[in-house]
């Protein structure tokens, strides 16, 4: 991995897992990371326990440089600066195990949030060597890779990363498609001013980010390939009509009634947002109040689901329909 940054915060969900001695790491625990690019570019973050830390391969240098240390509580800050120094920090006000769990009254409470990606439970572990080159038997064209059952695009020329994200559906709402045909060319421009409304936030030092949800690619599986084609074609001829480079999340997975053991990165789940946020856009904190995102599945009588609208609303961002957004100019 290429030259990494010391980063900390307090554990998202109780999904990781500390690379120091394999143990979980506690929902709310604090963990400190060793962040850097992976062999294939993208951002990936080694987690660990405070004590399991490798302060000897991963110097801390200055407690305050560490990224995400202004958000920790005063007894946390301090536990830092003792490992910094080399010392334990087993005093009495804190005493720590290797399962993360934090004993101070200033540890932070395990409270759920509506609007926030981080208190949402969903924390996807990301590993370089889980890229793959193909999504289950279907080929990827080279600038497309599979991970888990997410097919995003390899960033581009033009891609910046940045804290304002501009995030759009695809399906009804950038092109208007249909499920009964396939192929790269089966689309269209949903409203005629798309092209000049994304090149007007691209202007404006956004980062264009689309999150579509085509779950026919997990569910044909005797056509698979015939599925990955047509989706990534009709994405890539968009990205061709706009001449804007844009970042495609595409969630293959085929979601449950319910949403019981759903797939982690189908909408309304945050999962591709959780990518986007941790691992592909450099460590860029996003800017939530000029974030947005816009889709045409938002519960009402004509739509086909509320998808869009809930998966803004886990994340906590403003969200439009269509319409609103692209006709309101």
């Amino acid at each position: 991995m290429a030259p990494t940054k010391v980063v900390t915060e307090y554990a998202k969900s109780g999904r990781s897992t500390c690379k120091g001695c394999g143990k979980g790491i506690g929902s709310g625990s604090l963990r400190i990371g060793s962040s850097g690019k992976g062999p294939q570019g993208f951002d990936v973050t080694k987690w660990y326990h405070l004590d399991c830390f490798p302060v000897k391969s991963n110097p801390i240098g200055s407690v305050e440089d560490i990224v995400g240390v202004a958000s920790l509580k005063k007894a946390d800050k301090e536990a830092l600066r003792n490992l910094e120094a080399g010392a334990s920090s087993n005093g009495d006000k804190k005493k720590r195990d290797c399962d993360g769990a934090s004993q101070s009254d200033d540890s932070p409470t395990k409270k759920k949030q509506n609007v926030s990606a981080d208190t949402d439970g969903q924390e996807i572990e990301f590993s370089d060597s889980e890229i793959k080159d193909n999504y289950k038997d279907a080929t990827l064209s080279p600038t497309w890779k599979a991970f888990q059952t997410v097919i995003f695009n390899v960033k581009g020329d033009g891609l910046h990363d940045s804290a304002k994200i501009a995030a759009f559906d695809f399906d009804g709402c950038l092109a208007n498609t249909n499920v009964r045909r396939t192929g790269a060319n089966a689309w269209s421009l949903m409203y005629p001013n798309i092209p000049k409304k994304l090149k007007g936030l691209y202007e404006d030092g956004y980062k264009l980010v689309i999150f579509t949800n085509e779950s026919n690619i997990d569910r044909w599986k005797n056509k698979r390939q015939v599925a990955v084609d047509s989706k990534i074609g009709r994405l890539e001829n968009f990205i061709k009509c706009v001449e804007l480079p844009i970042q495609v999340f595409i969630a293959c997975g085929i979601g449950n009634k319910g949403q019981q053991n759903a797939d982690a990165f189908r909408k309304p789940s945050i999962g591709m947002w959780t990518l986007l946020k941790e691992h592909f856009n450099s460590g860029v904190a996003i800017d939530m109040h000029q974030s947005f995102y816009v889709g045409d599945a938002a519960g009402r009588a004509a739509d086909h689901s509320d998808a869009d609208i809930e998966f803004a609303k886990a994340i906590g961002l403003k969200f439009y329909v269509p319409e609103e957004y692209f006709d309101a100019n």
